[in-house]
């Protein structure tokens, strides 16, 4: 064996090894997509106002804030692309609860802090018939309750009509059901630096804000102005409280306290650091997809795979013997240069990406039979083994190059034109394609060195049938 072909195998041996350590154990190693893992379909449609118009721009911003939010949430790769004129299509693969992921997408999270006039105070529980020994006395608080409840009622509608009068005032009412006529608004989400989970005193989960400089000068003179009374803190336009400002707060931090659990507070949290969403949106679609699919789908592609891979194997055996070995073992490093580029660029294996390996089987095997048969022309030439193997390998790399090349443009064209599956076809098939190059050039190059070296057979010998003469 000539010192280029020990170094050739040396690579060989090396590249091998790395990508064994890199891949094994594999399960848990690849990233699904949502076909393959299960998870969420959402269709959002964006929806503009007289204030603020749909334009191309406020889509965009809408998309940069979803990203954002979703970034936040922790979902792997999840699929975010426009859809027409207004429509956004959101995939979130392997997301367990798709309501909670829909609350965090959908809500606008409008955050703001206002001035509050006055409030109607919460509407008490109405009774409860097991509470009364008799019809008479729960009837009669029954109707205690709802003369209560009137008087709530006639004072949130005062209020909506000085909200008509005044475009100053406008009205709020919380999730208890009490209603606030609100003024101005002192401090805003645009004003927020950070904002994160915790818990007070009692346990209870909060949201911990912290303002930008601005927004903690402007937060600083509303608490002092307002010692003694009320602000309220109102997302989308609910107030989620209304505390009492017991004294000015500087510093520029404050809290949220509601009643909310802690995976309530911490989407809150998500969505205000995330920003406001530019425009409404409205869910036209909320499809989960279970993992049971997922799981079938996986199992039908690893099925096609193998069956495709085995007959593969057995037919190099046959048509080419001992050359046919050396395919075989090309196209199993092959493969398993394919996981590892999986794994090491963290990409998103999908249904067509299954499609993308198996027709990367095919490719891989593709360019060691362009080889083989440059092999054949030189054997019935009159050339040694040794001469037929490198001259074949030398004749056949432009082919096997040129159409590699093609297929690798026509998979970067996808990739940056196409979304979700398209891509992730389009990044498996580029992986394979390098990979398939590899192995056919430099991984069966090695072992037909190795076995001619080792006096295994005339390794360029013509298979059966073959015009040519051995030598």
């Amino acid at each position: 064996m000539l010192k280029k072909d020990r170094w050739r195998l040396i690579l060989v041996v090396v590249v091998v090894a790395a990508a064994l350590l890199f891949v094994f154990p594999i399960r848990g190693r690849i990233r699904l997509g949502l076909d393959l893992k299960g998870g969420a379909h959402i269709l959002l449609q964006a929806k503009g106002t007289a204030e603020n118009p749909l334009t191309d721009d406020s889509v965009e911003r809408l998309l940069a804030v979803l990203r954002n939010r979703i970034d936040q949430y922790g979902v792997t790769e999840p699929v975010i692309q426009r859809e027409g004129k207004d429509r956004v299509i959101v995939d979130l693969p392997g997301v367990a609860d798709p309501e909670a992921a829909l609350e965090l997408i959908g809500k606008t999270a409008l955050l703001e802090f206002r001035h509050v006039y006055e409030s109607t105070g919460t509407v008490p529980p109405g009774p409860q018939r097991p509470n009364y020994d008799t019809e008479d006395e729960f009837l009669e608080a029954q109707a205690r309750w709802e003369a209560v409840r009137g008087q709530f009622d006639r004072a949130a509608e005062e209020m909506r009509l000085k909200a008509e009068k005044d475009p100053d005032k406008v009205l709020a009412r919380s999730e208890e059901g009490e209603a606030y006529l609100l003024g101005r608004a002192y401090v805003g989400g645009k004003d927020l630096e950070d904002a994160k989970t915790g818990f007070d005193n009692l346990g209870r989960p909060i949201v911990t804000l912290k303002f930008s400089s601005k927004g903690a000068k402007l937060f600083d003179e509303a608490t002092a102005a307002n010692v003694g009374r009320q602000i309220a803190i109102c997302l989308d336009n609910k107030v989620i409280s209304a505390p009492v400002v017991q004294e000015r707060i500087s510093g520029g931090n404050a809290q949220i306290s509601g009643r909310f659990s802690t995976a309530e507070a911490q989407r809150l949290a998500i969505m205000l650091r995330a920003g406001a969403l530019p425009v409404a949106v409205e869910i036209l679609e909320n499809r989960s997809v279970g993992p049971t699919l997922g799981s079938d789908s996986i199992n039908s592609g690893v099925r096609a795979g193998l069956v495709g891979a085995v007959l593969v194997l057995i037919f190099m055996l046959i048509y080419y013997r001992i050359l046919g070995l050396a395919a075989d073992a090309a196209l199993v490093v092959c493969m398993l240069l394919v996981f590892a580029g999986l794994i090491g660029f963290r990409a998103t294996l999908t249904l067509p990406g299954i499609a993308g390996i198996i027709l990367t089987l095919g490719m891989a095997v593709d360019g060691n039979i362009l080889i083989y048969e440059r092999m054949r022309e030189e054997i019935a030439g009159g050339k040694t083994p040794q001469a037929a193997v490198d001259s074949g390998f030398r004749k056949a790399l432009t082919t096997i190059l040129d159409a590699n090349i093609t297929t690798l443009i026509a998979a970067a064209v996808l990739f940056y034109f196409g979304t979700g599956p398209v891509r992730g076809f389009a990044v498996t098939l580029s992986i394979g394609i390098v990979a398939g190059v590899f192995s056919a050039v430099v991984v069966t190059r090695a072992l037909l060195h190795l076995f001619q070296s080792r006096g295994r057979g005339r390794v360029a010998a013509v298979p059966s049938g073959s015009r040519g003469k051995r030598r």
